[in-house]
């Protein structure tokens, strides 16, 4: 089997997958009907940002506490209770929309209460992976689920904003389409239901005990690559992946277009995502200079669209976009993923989904506001010169947890980031003092 579909020679790993496939193409034609339901409503940029704000406030109030949980119970069952809360949630919104009653304070709750379900699937979700595939395909794997939902981040806009457009473009339009995503969970509560759980490498559930959370955070703290990644995610994340705000406001307000251009606009940046995804399932080893390269190169990106003078330059360079912000959060996840303990990965994964999703309601609400009070160009300049800020903030960090290393020339940074093994050491306290000591020899 070719080495980009390799995680695909395990049965388990193959359902999932078909399911997930299914489910995204559905989450992002509800991410296009959403928004376009919220400046259907309110015309506002700012709304939008409050929108997407509160739909990932619980990320950020319970992933860690979600993570807790992931590590007690079965995430496969975890897995589907959370699809079906965030199923009927989605139902509940489209039913609103559908009969014409929908208001933004509506909106606005369903959007919070849609967020539980997501802050509890994702730190299950995230370290369910290793638990399906064998260790050397788990950057595969990871690269693969990108892949999938790139691959729908390409079809499912493109499908809103035709199905949109040809059922009027109004309110009721947006609500049709909200409640396909609703029926698209089913795909994954399903497959996960037929998975052999024989294969599967899960470990021990945990006992409730006092003081889970604060173990995770103890061990974070012990892991200087770790919390490098953590530092640039969380830049990447709360102030340059706000693209359902700036694509939408770009182009409404800067190129004046609708509804079908809009989401033209998602499908571009996933063709990009979708090569960075492809690439990095080809990967075995993910060196820490690649998450920083990789964050810088989507910094400069951002920056860049913003300031494209035509909706055409727009769209053609969106792909650059979607390729620089995918391979940054695919090397960030694997690193996660791969330079964890697997009895606390999922408190781990949750507090790097809480860093990466929980920024959200911080940026979002801001970078909505600088969009309507000073432009969308702005709203894009400001967020790709922060992720940079960010980049550098995690260098100095790192620099100072791993013994000094700032002092050492530019050129020895990539060799003392990079780890020593092609699979990548499993124990990153481990490989981070020999990392140090090479760079003083």
């Amino acid at each position: 089997m070719s080495p980009t579909f390799r995680a695909l020679s395990n049965p388990n790993y193959r359902l999932y997958l078909a399911g997930s496939t299914v489910s995204n193409v559905g989450t992002w034609m509800m991410r296009i009907a959403q928004d376009w339901l919220v400046l259907s409503l309110t015309g506002s940029g700012t709304a939008l940002g409050i929108t997407t704000g509160l739909q990932f406030l619980p990320v950020l109030l319970l992933s860690p506490y979600a993570g807790v949980v992931a590590d007690r119970v079965s995430k496969r069952r975890l897995l589907q209770l959370a699809q079906g809360t965030m199923a009927f949630f989605s139902l509940v919104l489209g039913l609103v929309a559908v009969l014409g009653v929908a208001q933004p304070w509506m909106v606005y709750v369903l959007a919070f209460l849609f967020g539980v379900g997501s802050a509890f699937d994702a730190p299950a979700r995230q370290s369910f992976v290793s638990e399906m595939v064998d260790p050397d395909q788990v950057t595969n794997a990871v690269g693969l689920n990108s892949a999938s939902f790139n691959a729908a981040r390409m079809l499912g806009p493109a499908l809103a904003g035709l199905l949109i457009g040809l059922l009027g473009s109004g309110v009721e339009a947006t609500g049709w389409v909200i409640l396909l995503n609703a029926v698209s969970y089913l795909a994954v509560i399903v497959q996960l239901q037929r998975m052999d759980t024989a294969l599967l490498h899960s470990p021990a559930p945990r006992g409730r005990e006092r003081g889970q959370f604060r173990e995770g955070l103890r061990y974070l703290r012990t892991q200087p690559r770790l919390l490098t990644v953590l530092v640039i995610v969380f830049f990447a994340g709360t102030f340059g992946l706000n693209f359902q705000i700036t694509s939408a406001l770009m182009a409404t307000e800067v190129y004046g277009k609708g509804a079908g251009e809009f989401g033209l606009l998602g499908s571009a940046l996933a063709v990009g995502s979708l090569a960075g995804a492809l690439l990095a399932a080809r990967r075995v080893r993910v060196p820490l200079a690649l998450v920083v390269g990789a964050g810088l190169a989507f910094g400069t990106a951002v920056i860049v669209a913003g300031l494209m003078p035509s909706y055409l330059l727009f769209a053609l360079f969106a792909p650059v976009v979607g390729f620089t912000s995918l391979t940054l959060l695919n090397s960030a996840n694997a690193t996660m993923q791969l330079g964890s303990d697997p009895a606390l990965r999922g408190r781990v994964m949750a507090l790097y989904m809480t860093v990466v999703m929980g920024g959200t309601p911080l940026g979002a609400p801001l970078i909505g506001w600088i969009g309507e009070h000073l432009g969308a160009r702005w709203s894009m300049a400001l967020g790709g010169i922060l992720v940079i800020v960010g980049v550098a903030l995690a260098l100095v960090l790192f620099a100072r947890t791993s013994g000094g290393l700032s002092t050492r020339l530019p050129g020895r940074l990539s060799s003392v980031l990079t780890p020593p093994t092609a699979a990548g050491n499993l124990n990153p306290r481990v490989w981070d003092d020999q990392a140090v000591a090479r760079a003083r020899n």
